[in-house]
């Protein structure tokens, strides 16, 4: 090993333990900003569910499956949110389609 190449491998290293506590403090505000971000998140409330939705089939139709009150929601990808007029013609269309647990057909005055 030459004299010059020890300065040079010293200062490499010395660039590594800066860029060590540089990536350690990105992380650190990383962290305070997810925590910041989650914080906010607590704070805001969720969104009031919709009064009607209506529960696709599967396939490239997607033909109505049921009409649902808003807290009867089913958690599913097939589920869209609809007014109360588009709620009732579906239901006057195919009475088989209002929910039996929720029975959006009686909140909607069609029974």
């Amino acid at each position: 090993m030459n004299e010059q190449e020890v300065p040079r491998l010293d200062l490499l290293r010395f660039l590594e333990r800066v860029q060590e506590r540089d990536l350690a403090r990105t992380r650190d505000w990383i962290t305070a900003e997810e925590q910041r971000v989650a914080e906010l998140a607590a704070r805001q409330p969720p969104p009031p569910p919709p009064d009607w939705v209506l529960e696709t089939g599967i396939g490239a139709g997607r033909r109505p499956v049921a009409v649902h009150q808003g807290f009867c929601r089913p958690q599913s990808a097939r589920v869209r949110a609809i007014p109360a007029d588009e709620a009732r013609r579906l239901i006057a269309e195919d009475t088989g389609l209002a929910c039996q647990l929720c029975r959006p057909d009686t909140e909607l005055g069609l029974l």
